[in-house]
C-alpha cells in the first residue's frame, strides 16, 4: 500500500482539489492521510465530507508545531510501506499511482525514487520541468543551472509530489525536523540519498505550484531561502569524509570559475570596469 500524507492547515482554497487528485487516481492501494493543524476556514468540513464518501481518506486535526510536525504525524499513522507527500496545492499527473506502486513491487528496500516535477504559475502555465537526474550527495550539494538571469539552485527534486520512498528509510534516518519549517525537504532528501537505493525516471509525475503566496515562493522572495540552505548544506558537508570534501572544494572551484566565465560571455556589459579595460588595452597591442 501506499500512504500519500497531505499537511494542512487553513487550506479551504485547494483541499478539495487535493481529495479528488488521489481520488481520480483509481489506485486501489492507497490510503490518503491527512492532517490538519487545526484550521478555523472550512477545511477540516470539506474533509469531512469526502472522508464520509471515501474509505481510504484518513485525518485528524489538532494543532501542531508546523508542516514537519505534521508530516512526521502523518508517518506514524501511514499504514503503506510507501511514502509520498502531496502538499495542498499541488498535484500528481494522471495514474501516477498505480505506476509508482508496479515500481517500488521491483525494489529493494529502503529505495527512493524521483520523477519529472512541472513548475507552474498561477495561470496555470508551465515556468520549467525539473529533470533531477543527478542524485549523488556530491552532486545535490554542487548543483547548479544557469539562466539568462545568472546562476540558480535546480539540482534538487523541487516538490514532493515527484518523488516517493518506502516508509523504513525513517527507521534510518530519523524523521522530520519540527524546528525546520522551511528547509526540511532538503534536509531529508540529503540524508535520504545516502541512506537508500536511489532511481531516476525521466518520466513527469508532480506538478508544482509556484507563485506568490504560496510558502516557498515568500520564502525564496524575501532572500532568506539562500543563506538558510547555504548553512544547512555548510553543516552537512561538515559530516562528510575527507576526500568527499576535497572533492566538493575542487568542484566547486572548477564549476564557479567555469560559470563566471559562461555568465560574463553571455553579459559582456556587466564585467567589472577594471577587467574592460584590461581587455581594451590588450586589444589596443593587438592592433
Amino acid at each position: 500500500m501506499i500512504s500519500i500524507i497531505t499537511p494542512v492547515y487553513n487550506g479551504e482554497k485547494f483541499i478539495e482539489s487535493c481529495l479528488q487528485v488521489v481520488i481520480y487516481q483509481n489506485c486501489l492501494e492507497v490510503e490518503h492521510i491527512i492532517v490538519d493543524g487545526g484550521s478555523s476556514d472550512k477545511t477540516v468540513d470539506i474533509i469531512k465530507d469526502k472522508a464520509n464518501q471515501y474509505s481510504h481518506i484518513r485525518w485528524i486535526s489538532e494543532k501542531d508545531k508546523g508542516q514537519s510536525d505534521a508530516m512526521n504525524k502523518g508517518i506514524a499513522m501511514a499504514q503503506g510501506e510507501i511514502i509520498g507527500v502531496l502538499n495542498v496545492d499541488d498535484f500528481y499527473e494522471v495514474n501516477l499511482l498505480n505506476r509508482i506502486c508496479e515500481i517500488f513491487a521491483t525494489l529493494p528496500e529502503p529505495s527512493f525514487i524521483v520523477g519529472n516535477c512541472n513548475i507552474i504559475n498561477q495561470k496555470n502555465q508551465l515556468i520549467y520541468i525539473n529533470k533531477p537526474s543527478k542524485l549523488r550527495t556530491i552532486d545535490l550539494l554542487l548543483g547548479r543551472r544557469v539562466n539568462d538571469d545568472g546562476i540558480i539552485d535546480a539540482s534538487f527534486p523541487v516538490n514532493p509530489s515527484a518523488y516517493f520512498y518506502h516508509k523504513s528509510l525513517h527507521q534510518k534516518i530519523g524523521l522530520y525536523k519540527v524546528e525546520d519549517h522551511y528547509s526540511m525537504d532538503i534536509d531529508f532528501l540529503l540524508k535520504a540519498v545516502c541512506s537508500s537505493h536511489v532511481k531516476y525516471f525521466n518520466e513527469t509525475w508532480g506538478n508544482f505550484r509556484y507563485y506568490p503566496g504560496t510558502k516557498t515562493f515568500d520564502d525564496s522572495a524575501t532572500g532568506s531561502s539562500l543563506a538558510r540552505i547555504k548553512q544547512l548544506f555548510n553543516d552537512y558537508i561538515k559530516t562528510l569524509s575527507l576526500m568527499e570534501r576535497y572533492q566538493i572544494w575542487l568542484a566547486r572551484n572548477i564549476n564557479f570559475t567555469f560559470l563566471k566565465i559562461f555568465y560574463f560571455s553571455k553579459h559582456p556589459e556587466r564585467l567589472p570596469e577594471s577587467i574592460k579595460q584590461r581587455l581594451a588595452k590588450q586589444d589596443l597591442r593587438k592592433k
